[in-house]
């Protein structure tokens, strides 16, 4: 069975547009070509690969497998043309990234400026993720690498730790709780909670450590980054759980009172996942070395 790069390509950009018209343009095709070479790759595989009507495609379960096969293989692909292109192995390429809310908004956005201001061939699709999707993306290879916090069960792929953080609860200056130095999880309960907003993965973390209680959070609003959150606690609206680090840096500018969360699960191991390593390309590897910690020989002098 020989397959055709340029038809698997295909595949994928249908898979991942709501219509194949749209697929068939980001491929440069017509809708007619492009819909003869799915058809010609659904008689070459002797399966049905796209449900067609009037509101788009969709995959069928056949379609599904082959859309996890194609982005592997691509993938693999990709990597092969950016270890051997002319503009070296870190200078140029595109990587994806799936990764948690932390990541997303706090330190990732630093982190890549840095990075892509000095590898103008370089881009990246950074995108928030729930835990178990970043897991799964890395594992189909939809996504070259992820960011998680916390423990992660992710058989199949390299689990690489580069940083700790710790979640904190953040409360107006003068709040009743202000004065402790740790409070439960559960103690906070009775209060209104600033939270973020829906898909983000601590909000989903947090929800799920109350339904496990038997308890309810009482969210009073629900924002788009921990500053927001920070802003709304300092204006005395509600409190809030952040990472420390976030709090320390909010609270240089804005009246806020942390307090240590007494719970196991506050302290968050932050690791990547990646499939293979050594097999990701260097610019992806590059990355990855600017996320670990350098060794104390390389550390500036205080």
């Amino acid at each position: 069975m020989h397959f055709d790069l340029a038809d698997l390509r295909l595949f994928i950009h249908i898979g991942e547009s709501p219509s194949l018209t749209q697929g068939a343009r980001r491929a440069f095709l017509s809708p007619a070509a492009a819909s003869a070479r799915i058809k010609a790759l659904e008689g070459q595989l002797g399966t049905r690969l796209l449900y067609r009507d009037s509101r788009g495609v969709e995959l069928t379960p056949a379609g599904q497998r082959l859309l996890k096969h194609a982005r592997l293989i691509m993938s693999q692909v990709d990597y092969l043309k950016s270890e051997f292109t002319h503009y070296g192995t870190d200078s140029a390429g595109h990587i994806r990234i799936f990764a948690n809310t932390t990541a997303v908004t706090e330190f990732l956005p630093e982190v890549l400026a840095g990075f892509l201001a000095q590898r103008p061939g370089v881009t990246v699709d950074l995108q928030e993720r729930l835990s178990r999707d970043i897991v799964r993306g890395v594992l189909d290879g939809s996504s070259d690498m992820g960011i998680i916090a916390g423990p992660v069960e992710a058989a199949g792929l390299q689990v690489i730790h580069f940083s700790t953080d710790r979640l904190v609860l953040a409360v107006p200056v003068g709040h009743e709780l202000a004065g402790e130095k740790k409070v439960t999880f559960k103690q906070t309960l009775a209060f209104q909670h600033i939270g973020l907003h829906e898909g983000s993965t601590l909000l989903s973390f947090l929800r799920d450590h109350v339904e496990r209680m038997g308890q309810q959070l009482s969210l009073r609003i629900q924002v788009s980054s921990f500053e927001a959150i920070c802003r709304m606690v300092e204006a005395g609206v509600g409190i809030g759980v952040i990472p420390e680090s976030a709090a320390l840096r909010h609270s240089r500018t804005m009246k806020l009172a942390t307090i240590e969360l007494d719970e196991p699960w506050a302290v968050r191991e932050r690791s990547i996942l990646v499939r293979e390593l050594d097999a990701l390309p260097g610019v992806v590897r590059a990355l990855i070395a600017v996320l670990l910690p350098k060794p104390e020989a390389e550390q500036p002098a205080t």
